[in-house]
């Protein structure tokens, strides 16, 4: 088991919705701002969203804003991205990262700011 799991995926039809999640094995997950991103076949890898370590300040890439939720539990050591509406353009593996940091900032440039990422969990989308 890595630092950062992230389960949740799966095939699903346009329009539905899936949550997931990523558990975070790290000490102090207060101290991480947390990001998810994703990497479709033949694509770059992609900001999805971003939350600040208290959770206060979030960031969504245009393409999902208004659709995704990103939100996290620190007593629970994990992170969600809820995705309502979800189109085929939205199938990808779909992976969390973790930054320490002592500002309650977001990260939204890429995954090379983060210094922890996950494997990632497959969200499938098509009818």
């Amino acid at each position: 088991q890595g630092v950062l799991v992230e389960s949740g995926g799966g095939l699903v039809q346009p329009g539905d919705s899936l949550t997931l999640s990523c558990v975070v094995s790290l000490r102090t997950v207060s101290g991480y701002a947390m990001g998810w991103f994703r990497q479709a076949p033949g694509k770059e890898r992609e900001f999805v969203a971003a939350i600040s370590r208290s959770g206060g300040t979030t960031n969504y890439a245009d393409s999902v804003k208004g659709r995704f939720t990103v939100s996290r539990d620190n007593a629970k050591n994990t992170v969600y991205l809820q995705m309502n509406s979800l189109k085929v353009e939205d199938t990808a593996v779909y992976s969390c990262a973790a930054k320490w940091t002592v500002t309650d900032d977001v990260y939204v440039r890429g995954r090379d700011e983060y210094n922890v990422s996950g494997q990632g969990t497959q969200v499938t989308v098509s009818s």
